[in-house]
């Protein structure tokens, strides 16, 4: 029974989605022939015309003004487009200039790197045992034989005398890695003693400018601690060898002028100048455009009108680049005002 009633259930419904879908297509199906019988009978329209016929005669009188009035309109329409044509073609942007010139171009890599001293020491145990006293801390000058610790190196059931461990330079103590009461062993870094007044800078070059890594390369150096002061240094030593882990170059940077404000342990940014080009073509960057992967820059000729060049560049820096190609010394390139030109363009320079 209950199989039955399912099913008569499921009949019913079947028979009122027919139903309403059967009823959809005769609306439907009405709406269109209304549509294309209106598209197809328009006597209203004709009536209205006869209306307006027969009220036609009493404006009679006035149409000959108003075909008159049409006639110069029409007269007047060609004037009109020929005006906003005009204006169209006089619109001039305004613009700023700089002129190319020749000059020295530096190309530099920014990487960052470590100020250490260059007398830096590591003090070592003679003996495994407990640190029982730490006699210095970061800062102390101390001297090469000075005792800066005492290791006991007894033992549950063994008993002995305690041992000094002394320095092993002199100079100022730059780093303790232990506290008392740690247990060292003989290759436990106690401190690290280092000459504060002579340091380096030792950084990593990636391998593809290890070719190109030579002494005497210029750097300029900057360093968190006081920014927006810059120091110059230069490269005083290169690994002769790559570190196969990192397939990177060690070398090593001098400060040109000595400052006691540069500490072992500072966080160092490098600007190392890897190339230069002299006497070549240079623009600001703010004249070049990168559209779709080709350079380009807008020139201004004699008469005022824009000209669009594409060229190849060379070294770049934060303020110029190098032009290989596609521009001659003294041409007027845009510098601001470009964004919405057009080669042909009418322009008008501004300070």
């Amino acid at each position: 029974m209950g199989r039955k009633r399912y099913s008569s259930v499921v009949n019913i419904i079947i028979i009122v989605f027919v139903i309403i879908f059967s009823v959809f297509i005769v609306l439907t199906i009405s709406n269109r022939r209304a549509t294309s019988g209106a598209a197809a009978n328009p006597p209203q329209g004709g009536a209205g015309a006869s209306q307006g016929g027969a009220g036609a005669p009493q404006g009679g009188a006035g149409a000959p003004q108003g075909g008159a009035g049409a006639a110069q309109g029409g007269r007047s329409a060609p004037q009109g487009a020929g005006a906003a044509g005009q204006a169209s073609r006089g619109t001039v942007t305004a613009v700023r200039v700089t002129p190319v010139i020749l000059d020295t171009i530096e190309n530099n890599l920014i990487i960052n790197g470590d100020v250490l001293s260059s007398s830096q020491q590591s003090v070592f145990p003679s003996v495994n045992g407990t640190i029982t006293e730490l006699r210095v801390k970061v800062g102390d000058t101390v001297r090469r034989g000075q005792t800066v610790a005492v290791v006991d190196p007894s033992r549950p059931g063994d008993l002995y005398n305690t041992s000094s461990i002394t320095s092993s330079a002199s100079g100022t103590v730059l780093q303790v890695s232990v506290n008392p009461g740690d247990t060292v062993s003989t290759s436990t870094t106690i401190i690290v003693v280092g000459n504060t007044s002579d340091l380096f800078v030792e950084t990593f070059l990636p391998e593809r400018f290890s070719v190109i890594a030579k002494t005497d390369m210029p750097a300029v150096i900057s360093f968190e601690a006081m920014p927006g002061e810059i120091f110059a240094a230069t490269v005083t030593e290169l690994s002769p060898v790559l570190d196969p882990a990192t397939r990177t170059l060690r070398i090593r940077l001098k400060l040109t002028m000595h400052d006691s404000r540069v500490r072992p342990g500072m966080f160092a940014t490098i600007n190392l100048v890897i190339g230069s080009h002299e006497n070549v073509p240079v623009v600001p960057r703010s004249a070049v455009i990168n559209t779709y992967g080709n350079w380009i820059v807008y020139i201004v000729g004699a008469n005022n009108t824009a000209e669009r060049r594409e060229i190849k560049t060379g070294f770049e820096n934060d303020d110029f680049i190098e032009i290989t190609s596609g521009l001659v010394p003294g041409e007027r390139v845009v510098t601001a005002g470009q964004t919405f030109l057009t080669g042909g363009d009418m322009v008008r320079i501004v300070d």
